[in-house]
This record gives structure tokens, C-alpha cells and sequence, in this order.
């Protein structure tokens, strides 16, 4: 069998279906509902068939059977009037128009049972409703259908009556019916009953404010008028029953550490009676009694607390003022650890369970030991009287201090006050410590503080000049001192030297000053004793600065320098390769005689009582080069000289001039020669020399005029006479000179001359067939003959035994 379960017209109807037997081919038939009176069942349709008869027949009762015909468009139809929890067999023929049977199928099923009556249905609790109900013949079971205008619908299966239906919502109007259920099906529903589930208990909410007190809180529940409180103590049959229409109450007067159980619940305003809700609540324990507090013995100092166990503790705990507790579960004693000097400890005990804590005991007082100060110093009021300090101490009745110094002397003093004087001398350290007493003993050791006296100021100080610009200081060692600073200062500078070593090189001073020169011992821990007395000492003169050193004239030089000092003597000394010169002054220059063509370095330097000062920087000197011993000027061409002199002391280069108001020639070589051009003939010339040394110090020299030789004769021609006789002619220069012509041949050479003014002259007995070279020139005023006038070609033919045509043939050079 195969149970479905189809929704038709909001009701849930149990089809069971059989095995369907046909008595033909072609039809089939199925039951589709079943109600308690009725089965609607369903067909194939058949081809040809123009009715079909349905047919129900009681299977196991007398009872008559029922039949039902429809139409051939037909496949489904219902049979009523049939026997609630029956069998029935059901048939189907399908007929033609003859009302012949074609073809038909039957099958089996029941009836569903009678409907039941609802006798009573009611509300205890506030998501529920409890419905009773008669039992039905042949019913295997049952449905409450619980549904409202809310749209609220369900359907609970249950087995008996009375049964619940839950899941509903509180103080909420609900329509009921119920169906019987076999295995045909279920029935119609019953006839409804109304019923409203009643309101939801209040949410108790407890506390105990205090060891004999209750309170119980809850929030307004919805519908609710009136709300009913019933309290009993544990182990008590006593209850107690309160009536409020507030949403709180307050029981007092309870016993301590004891467990009260309270039920509530609402009413509503028809006067039904709500859920209940049962809480329970301790109240708070007791005060602990008899509570004592004591001292441990033993490595480290503890604190014992002590009390008497209360009704409904669950522990306790024991509080120090001091911040500090501890606590017990089962014992009656627990201990604060660990423990710390000058605390006044005030200890309380509280019991606790779950409502919360008890009032605190009576508080128990005891007092430790002091603490050792928390900050102590020592302090050097006075040089040699020290003091040792320390912060407040709480809870002491005196303090006992301990100084020793660092070569093992110790002194102690007892005060009630916070300080304790000693005397404390220089170099040293000291190690101090305080201890503090009151009725619980002494403090535990305290920091140990140590103070170093400043280092001792050396006695044996000597300062000496050991350079001019540098001072060594010296000393014997000192105890405490672990650096040594030497400060030498002079009212504008400080300089600074330290070392570990009692001696120290002051260097870079400032020449010429007088030092104020202290040494102070220092040490890491205390720095420098800077009460030391001071040392005084000049430094050396300061090296004077040479400004200029000028020649006066070829044999004396004047130095002038800076005086960098108040009072001093200063001496210049000049350094030659072949002499030294020196002179001295308390002022600002001095003379020295010096000679051509040498040089010298030139220094200064101070003198003063604390010294002499180092020589200033060398200036070279340099004087004038010597002129030379001789110099001669040669005429080389008619517009050229060669002028030769000789070497000259000091000097590297010359400069030659030759001058006069027609004109002048000067030439610059670092020979003794030189040739000077553009000289113009017949002119008297001033000769003069310059000196220059390799620096560029210069010295002029004059010597005897130069007197330019006559001018050569220019337009020179030679022309044939008679009887073999040839004319030399020239146009002479401005000037009454005599001048001389020669003429040079291969063969033979001639000459003639003239007297002043005249320009031609005549060579008798001439060669003819030769070529001559003619030269005029005049003549000086010694008799001389210049010899670098040009030279000029002439060819002379022979006509028979005598001078035939005279033809010029260009110049010659002369050489």
C-alpha cells in the first residue's frame, strides 16, 4: 500500500491506493479521496463508452450497496452515503449506448471514521492549548486543527485525548477542531471550540542587596493586571505569598548565607492565571568573626590572617590597606605575601557566596619594619665639612649612618633627624649607608652612596719658557686626580692641555704676553678643583714683520719693519754670499750700506727680558747690478752699429741707446753686444747703458758720445774722356767731405779723388775690355775711409787701343 497525502478545500485528505483489477483491457480505476461517508474515485477514460457506473459494496456487512452512473466525458466521481470505518468494494463499468458493458476495474478501500466531538478545550500554559476530546470507533488516530484570524494554521497528529497543541502565541484567541484518522483517510473536522492561551510568566530578575534581604525585579508582561510572588526558604515549609501589580518587591528581614526559592506568575484581565517561574537566590553571608592577624616566622616575614567560618560562604577573602589580599575556599586562614617595610597594614575579612560579598570585619592593625630611605646624598656644604642626607622615612623612631672613607677609616652617627655631619677631606671617597629603626626592628640595607671629595691642588708648580711661543708647565702628583687641565690665559685667549701625567706643554701662545697659568686636578666623578692658585710668565717677543726694504741710493738700503711688541730692541741682519751686514733700532727702520750687483736675505727679530723672538720671514734684497767697466760702439753699415761693452756684476740683461734729436736706437739682449739699426749718418749720438738684474732692479750707465760717420755719395756714374781717360761722378751728400772713388778691375786698380765740395774725379790710362767695380766714399775726419758704401758695375769696351762704350752692369754688395 502507498499512502499520499493531497491539500483539497483546505483539508488534509489520506488517499490509500490499491491495486487496481481489471476485468478488461482498457479501463483502470483509483480512489482519489475518502471521507467518513463518501469515496470520490477516478477512471480512465474508455473509447466508445457513453456512461460509466460506479458501484460501492460493503465487504464485510449487510448493508446495501450504492451506485452512482455518469456521463461518457466523464473520468471522476464521487459515492455518498456510505458507512463510516467500512470496506467497500469499488467498481467501474463502462457501457455503450445499449448499456453494454465494455469494459471495468474495481478496487478496495475504507471509509474514514466517524467524526469526533471536542468536550473541552483550555489554556495552562502560555504557547499551548489542551483539547479533549471524545475517542471514535475504528479511528487509528487524530488531528487538532489549531487556526485563527491572524492566519495562523496547524495541524498536530496526536494518538489520544486529552492532548496539546503548542508552538502557539500568548494571550492569543484560537479556533479548534479535531479529525479522526484510519487508514482509509480522515474524516471532516469537528465542530470548532474557541479557547485563548494565557499570558507568559514574568522574567524574574533576583539579587540580595544584603546578608537579610531579597529583591525581585522583572519587566511588565504584556496583557498582564496582576502578578503573584510565593516565597519559601530552603528546608522550610513556610511559604509566603505576595500580590502586586508593580513589577518589583523587596523581602527583608531574611536570614544570612540562606537559599529562598520565589514562583511568580501573571494574571490576566479575564482573571486566568498565567506561566509561572520559579527563581532561586542566596542571600549574602554573615560578617566573619573573630578575625586576628599575626606575623609569620621564617625565611621571608608573611602576614597570617585568621577568622571564624559563616553559614552560605563560599570563600573569603582578606583585604590589607596596603592594596594587598588573599583569600580561602575551605580554610579559615589565607596569607598576604609578600610583605613590605613601613606598611601600616589595616586588614578586613569578607565572606562571599554568590549573591555577593559580606560587610567587611572589624579592621586588624599592624605595623613592619621601616623601609631604608629611598634617596640618600652626601653634600660638601663647606670645603672639608660633608653631610649625609636622606629623604623622609615613614613609621621610624631613629637612623644609625655609616661613612667610610676609602683608606678604611669609618665613623658612624645616630640621629632621629635626616642628616649626619662629617669631615671630609680633599682626594678622597666616601662610602655611606643608612639604617632605619622603629618597634618592628631594622630596615632591610639601603643603597650604599659614595662621594668624592675634589682632588687636592698641586703645591710644586713650576712654568718655564721652553720656545718662544711655548710654556712647560710641571708638578708633583696629587691624590684624586685622574686628569690634569693646564689653562693658560692672557685676558683675550685660553688655551687648554690635559693629561694624565703631572707635566703639559702649552704651545701656540700669543708672543709677547703675559699668561696667567693655572692647574687644575680633575676627576671623572667630581671634575676639576677650580680653586686652584695662578702661575704668571711672559711669553717670547713677537717675530717683527719686515715691510719694505728700500734703496736709498747704489750703497745704502733702509729697512723698515711692524713693532708687534711693548718694549723691545729689534736687530736686522742681511745675509750676502760674500758678506753679511747688520743694524739695530728700538724703533721702526735702520740704515745698512750695501754694494752693486749683490743680493742678501734680510731678517728681524726681538729682543726682550723674557727672551728673543724668533726671526721674522727673509725678504730678499736685491741691489742695483754694477755698470760696465767699458763700452764701444763701432759703425758697421751707413745706417748700422755694433756697440760691445763688457759683463757688468748682478746684471742678466741690458738695454743699448744711441740718441740724438734727429732720432734714436735701442736694443735689449741679455749679451754684452748688440747691433743698433736706423743710425743716420753724419750725426753725434749720446750713448748710455741699463743694467738689469734677474729681479728687475736696474742701473744706468752713461758713457762718451758717437759721432756717426758721412753720408756715402749716392747717383754714381762713370762716364768715357778722351785719350783713355774715364770720369767718376756723384752727388755728394750735405757737407764739405772729401771723398775717394776706386775702381777694381781683374787686371789692374785705380783710384782718384777730390778735394771738398767736388763730386767727380778722373782715372787716366784706363784698361779698356774690363769689367770695374766702383766704390765712392768719403772721407772721415781722421783720414779714414768708409768702408761700406755701395759698389756699382761698369763694363768698358776697347774701340782699337782705346775706352769704347762704358756700360753700367747693376750693383755689387759689398764683402
Amino acid at each position: 500500500m502507498e499512502s499520499k497525502y493531497l491539500h483539497l478545500s483546505n483539508f488534509l485528505l489520506i488517499i490509500t491506493l490499491s491495486q487496481i483489477c481489471t476485468a478488461q483491457n482498457d479501463i483502470t480505476l483509483s480512489v482519489f479521496t475518502v471521507t467518513s461517508k463518501s469515496m470520490t474515485v477516478r477512471w480512465s477514460g474508455l473509447t466508445g463508452a457513453s456512461s460509466y457506473k460506479i458501484t460501492a459494496t460493503p465487504k464485510n456487512s449487510p448493508e446495501p450497496s450504492v451506485f452512482a452512473q455518469f456521463s461518457g466525458s466523464t473520468v471522476m466521481g464521487s459515492v455518498n452515503s456510505l458507512s463510516p470505518n467500512t470496506v467497500y468494494r469499488m467498481r467501474v463499468e463502462a457501457m455503450d449506448n445499449a448499456v453494454n458493458v465494455l469494459s471495468s476495474a474495481e478496487t478496495e478501500e475504507t471509509t474514514a471514521p466517524e467524526v469526533p466531538l471536542i468536550e473541552k478545550a483550555y489554556s495552562k500554559h502560555s504557547d499551548s492549548i489542551t483539547v479533549e476530546f471524545g475517542i471514535v470507533s475504528g479511528a487509528t488516530g487524530y488531528i487538532i486543527r489549531a487556526e485563527n484570524d491572524n492566519g495562523f494554521f496547524s495541524e498536530t497528529p496526536v494518538v489520544k485525548s486529552p492532548e496539546t497543541v503548542v508552538g502557539l502565541d500568548p494571550y492569543t484567541d484560537y479556533t479548534l477542531s479535531v479529525m479522526s484518522v484510519n487508514m482509509g483517510g480522515r474524516s471532516q473536522p469537528s465542530l470548532p471550540v474557541d479557547a485563548k492561551t494565557v499570558v507568559v510568566a514574568p522574567d524574574l530578575r533576583s539579587s540580595s542587596p544584603s546578608s537579610d534581604s531579597i529583591m525581585i525585579t522583572w519587566a511588565p508582561v504584556n496583557n498582564a493586571v496582576l502578578y503573584t510572588l510565593v516565597m519559601i526558604m530552603e528546608g522550610s515549609d513556610t511559604r509566603v505569598k505576595l500580590n502586586t501589580s508593580g513589577t518589583n518587591m523587596t523581602y527583608s528581614g531574611l536570614q544570612p548565607g540562606t537559599t529562598y526559592c520565589i514562583k511568580g506568575n501573571a494574571w490576566d484581565p479575564e482573571g486566568n492565571q498565567g506561566d509561572d517561574i520559579t527563581v532561586c537566590q542566596i542571600t549574602r553571608p554573615p560578617v566573619p568573626g573573630d578575625v586576628q592577624v599575626q606575623l609569620t616566622p621564617g625565611r621571608s616575614i608573611d602576614l597570617a590572617v585568621y577568622w571564624q567560618s559563616v553559614r552560605g560562604a563560599d570563600g573569603y577573602i582578606a583585604v590589607s590597606s596596603t592594596g594587598q589580599n588573599c583569600s580561602s575556599n575551605e580554610e579559615v586562614y589565607c596569607i598576604i605575601s609578600p610583605l613590605s617595610c613601613s606598611q601600616n597594614h589595616s586588614i578586613t575579612v569578607v565572606a562571599q557566596n554568590a549573591a555577593g560579598y559580606s560587610d567587611p570585619s572589624q579592621p586588624q592593625d599592624l605595623l613592619t619594619f621601616p623601609c631604608p630611605p629611598d634617596v640618600v646624598w652626601i653634600q660638601e656644604v663647606t670645603p672639608g665639612n660633608c653631610s649625609v642626607m636622606w629623604s623622609e622615612i615613614p613609621w621610624v623612631d631613629y637612623c644609625i649612618t655609616y661613612v667610610k672613607r676609602d683608606d678604611g677609616l669609618e665613623e658612624n652617627c645616630n640621629t632621629t633627624g635626616r642628616s649626619c655631619h662629617f669631615q671630609c677631606k680633599c682626594g678622597y671617597t666616601y662610602l655611606s649607608t643608612v639604617f632605619a629603626y622603629n618597634q618592628a626592628g631594622s630596615s632591610p640595607p639601603g643603597q650604599i652612596v659614595n662621594y668624592t671629595t675634589i682632588p687636592c691642588c698641586p703645591e710644586d708648580v713650576s712654568v718655564s719658557l721652553i720656545s718662544t711661543e711655548t710654556l712647560e708647565i710641571s708638578w708633583s702628583a696629587v691624590r684624586g686626580a685622574e686628569l690634569y687641565e693646564t689653562i693658560a690665559a692672557d685676558g683675550s685667549e685660553q688655551v687648554h692641555c690635559n693629561d694624565t701625567a703631572p707635566v703639559c706643554a702649552l704651545s701656540d701662545l700669543t708672543c709677547d704676553s703675559m699668561y696667567n697659568v693655572v692647574v687644575r686636578p680633575c676627576s671623572e666623578i667630581r671634575g676639576c678643583n677650580n680653586t686652584c692658585p695662578a702661575h704668571t710668565r711672559r711669553t717670547a717677543p713677537c717675530a717683527p714683520v719686515i715691510l719694505s726694504v728700500t734703496q736709498v741710493n747704489s750703497s745704502t738700503v733702509q729697512v723698515f719693519w711692524t713693532p708687534t711688541n711693548t718694549q723691545a730692541n729689534y736687530s736686522i741682519i742681511a745675509e750676502g754670499q760674500i758678506d753679511s751686514l747688520s743694524c739695530s733700532s728700538s724703533g721702526t727702520s735702520c740704515y745698512m750700506s750695501v754694494t752693486c750687483g749683490s743680493t742678501y736675505e734680510v731678517s728681524a727679530y726681538a729682543t726682550t727680558t723674557a727672551g728673543m723672538s724668533l726671526p721674522s720671514y727673509a725678504v730678499p734684497l736685491e741691489t742695483g747690478p754694477c755698470c760696465p767697466d767699458y763700452l764701444n760702439v763701432e759703425q758697421v753699415t751707413q745706417s748700422m752699429t755694433n756697440v760691445t761693452w763688457s759683463p757688468a756684476i748682478g746684471a742678466r740683461s741690458y738695454i743699448t741707446s744711441l740718441t740724438s734729436p734727429r732720432g734714436h736706437a735701442k736694443c735689449h739682449t741679455m749679451d754684452t753686444d748688440c747691433l743698433l739699426g736706423c743710425i743716420t749718418c753724419g750725426t753725434s749720438y749720446n750713448v748710455s747703458l741699463e743694467a738689469f738684474s734677474m729681479t728687475g732692479h736696474k742701473t744706468e750707465c752713461t758713457y762718451q758720445g758717437f759721432s756717426a760717420s758721412s753720408c756715402c755719395p749716392s747717383s754714381v756714374k762713370l762716364y768715357r774722356m778722351p785719350n783713355s781717360t774715364l770720369r767718376v761722378n756723384w752727388r755728394f751728400s750735405p757737407g764739405l767731405y772729401n771723398y775717394t772713388a776706386d775702381l777694381y778691375g781683374t787686371r789692374s786698380n785705380y783710384t782718384c779723388s777730390s778735394t771738398a765740395g767736388a763730386n767727380t774725379c778722373d782715372v787716366s790710362e784706363i784698361l779698356c775690355g774690363e769689367v770695374y767695380t766702383v766704390v765712392v766714399a768719403p772721407l772721415t775726419k781722421d783720414g779714414t775711409k768708409v768702408t761700406f758704401c755701395p759698389r756699382k758695375l761698369y763694363s768698358v769696351s776697347c774701340s782699337g787701343n782705346t775706352v769704347g762704350m762704358v756700360i753700367y752692369r747693376g750693383r755689387r754688395s759689398v764683402g
